[in-house]
């Protein structure tokens, strides 16, 4: 079953190719949303997919690349919005 999950992620997470080791991961898994960084220095996703895929995903992105060091991540489910893709947003 697809499921949408909104990742509120925080910590050093800008600078750090996070927003595009986070699409490289979400392409592998096959989801769909897009990653934004936020004024505040976090990091804002939306993912849809199969839950299993989006347990990984969470599981991949309180860890992040190398370089990142995730201090919190808040996740909500929210509605589907049948994204076509999985997009870096600037």
């Amino acid at each position: 079953m697809k499921i949408h999950k909104n990742l509120y992620i925080s910590g050093k997470v800008q600078g750090v190719f996070y927003r595009k080791s986070t699409k490289e991961k979400a392409d592998e898994l096959g989801i769909t949303g897009y990653v934004m960084n936020m004024p505040d220095g976090s990091v804002f996703a939306e993912a849809e997919g199969e839950e299993s895929a989006i347990s990984k995903f969470i599981a991949w992105c309180h860890i992040g690349p190398a370089t990142a060091k995730v201090t919190e991540i808040k996740v909500e489910t929210a509605e589907l919005a049948d994204f076509p893709d999985f997009k870096i947003w600037r």
